[in-house]
């Protein structure tokens, strides 16, 4: 199979994100960053703790998944609001934190199996999605940072909406 799947590159794209993060929004004053409580609003800290819960339960235990039953059992299906409870009471520097820490043992992990090109073709069955591969799944891993990361700087450049004026025609993230 010919393909641009790398796994080295996506583990150059996972192993940046946290520290990413903690650079970005590392020391923000809460304004910029705290959670509006709407499910359907997410702003930086609710990015940060869904990409913790998903470090918990979903990349890694998926993986162990793929490589021991194969497509003899679905995932777990994930929960992607589960950071609105997991977060409460804790701080943006504590989930930057935690976020790094499960991260790193998460990548350790992964490397240690030593994957080979035959395992990333091996398939998994997502509950909604059907059949996936291990290449599919750690690639889409290493996306989903970048999509979160894409939607951090949205969520954060609505609070200038208004205040960029007729400057909003350049700036595509306001449209």
């Amino acid at each position: 199979m010919n393909t641009v799947f790398e796994i080295d590159e996506a583990i150059a794209i996972l192993t940046a994100t946290p520290g990413t993060l903690k650079a970005w929004l590392g020391g923000l004053p809460a304004i910029w960053t705290a959670s509006s409580g709407d499910e359907n609003d997410w702003r930086p800290f609710d990015v940060v703790g869904h990409l913790i819960h998903g470090e918990r339960t979903d990349w890694i235990s998926r993986a162990r998944i793929v490589l021991e039953q194969g497509e003899n059992r679905t995932f777990e299906p994930f929960d992607r609001l589960a950071q609105f409870e997991h977060s409460r009471g804790k701080t943006l520097e504590e989930l930057l934190d935690e976020f790094e820490q499960l991260r790193s043992e998460n990548l350790r992990l992964l490397s240690s199996w030593e994957l080979g090109e035959e395992q990333f073709d091996l398939v998994g069955m997502h509950p909604a999605l059907g059949p996936t591969t291990l290449r599919q799944l750690i690639s889409t891993w290493a996306v989903h940072d970048l999509n979160h990361i894409k939607q951090i700087a949205a969520s954060m450049a609505k609070r200038y909406d208004r205040e960029v004026g007729p400057w909003k025609e350049y700036l595509s993230i306001l449209r």
